[in-house]
This record gives structure tokens, C-alpha cells and sequence, in this order.
């Protein structure tokens, strides 16, 4: 009987300068808009009034508790009320709402304009109309990552009964699910 073979890991002469330059953030960008993620809204208040941006890091960490994480810029505007927030906002976005992704993505826009439909959740915890599902999840860690922060937050209470499809993030753009 003989061992198994183990597949040889494919090279590539890195480029200087460019996208295969090793350890480069070039390199993580070029390769991860290869991956399709999914498109959420983390919403949280700060100071009475709703804040919100559009992240596609989300993931299921736990089931038991049930755990989630996401991602954050500290220099991101939303960054200081998800930073001193104990309860946010996690809304999953159908294809139907390309341009809420994207204007919840835009630095500057008015997210909760008369254009957004949104109501106070539990928590007080701003809740978007017409999303494929939502949570209010309580934060239990702010994790230093380079310039970021990893939050894992523990859902508390949320609905996952909305209609429609997912809506995809894809090199660098919005896009809806082909069958």
C-alpha cells in the first residue's frame, strides 16, 4: 500500500509591483473579488440617530450560541457607534435592493433618507424594510485586525421570512444569482 499523493501547490512567478506580489494587499483584493459574497447592512444608533453601512464579510461563526462576525474599517464613519454600540443591526439584502446596497456603501450619502424604509427595532436598533432576513445581535467581542476590527455579535432576536433572492457581491459590483 502506498501513501497518497499530495497535489503540488501551483506557482507563479510573482510580479513586482503588481497583484501576485506576495503578502500584497493587491493580492488579497485580486483574489477575493474572484469570491461571490453575500450583501448585508449592519445598522446600529449613535447618539439617537441610525447609522449604517453595507459589508460583505459576514459569517456564521456558532450555532450554539448562535455567533456571527463581520468587519469594519476604524476609520469608516459607521466605525465609532458599531464601536460603542452593545446591540446592531444585521440585515441580509435581496437582488431587488441593489441600490440600497450601494448607497449604504457611498461615503457621505444620507443612508436614512425619505428613501430608506426603516423602523426602530429591538434595541432601538434600526430595522430596513424589505430585506431577505434580519437580526439584532448583541456585540460580544471587538477584535483588533490591521486597520479593522472583527465583530462577533450573538443573535438575539430577527426575522428570516423576507421574499426574493440573495443579492451578490462579485468583482466589485452588486449582482444577482443566474440559474
Amino acid at each position: 500500500m502506498s501513501a497518497p499523493t499530495v497535489p503540488a501547490i501551483p506557482t507563479a512567478a510573482p510580479s513586482p509591483s503588481g497583484p501576485g506580489r506576495p503578502g500584497s494587499p493587491d493580492l488579497l483584493r485580486s483574489v477575493f473579488r474572484q469570491h461571490a459574497a453575500g450583501v448585508a447592512v449592519i445598522t446600529a444608533q449613535d447618539s439617537g440617530r441610525p447609522v449604517g453601512f453595507t459589508a460583505t464579510s459576514l459569517n456564521s461563526v456558532s450555532a450554539d450560541p448562535p455567533l456571527l462576525s463581520f468587519t469594519i474599517a476604524t476609520g469608516a464613519s459607521s466605525w465609532p457607534a458599531v464601536r460603542d454600540s452593545e446591540h446592531l443591526g444585521v440585515h441580509i439584502l435581496g437582488e431587488h435592493q441593489r441600490d440600497l446596497a450601494g448607497l449604504f456603501a457611498r461615503s457621505g450619502a444620507d443612508r436614512f433618507g425619505s428613501g430608506t424604509g426603516w423602523a426602530a427595532g429591538p434595541h432601538g436598533v434600526p430595522v430596513l424594510d424589505g430585506v431577505l432576513a434580519w437580526l439584532v445581535c448583541r456585540v460580544v467581542a471587538r477584535v483588533p485586525a490591521g486597520e479593522h476590527r472583527v465583530i462577533i455579535a450573538e443573535a438575539v432576536v430577527g426575522d428570516p421570512t423576507g421574499e426574493g433572492r440573495p443579492l451578490l457581491y462579485h468583482q466589485g459590483r452588486f449582482n444577482a444569482l443566474r440559474d
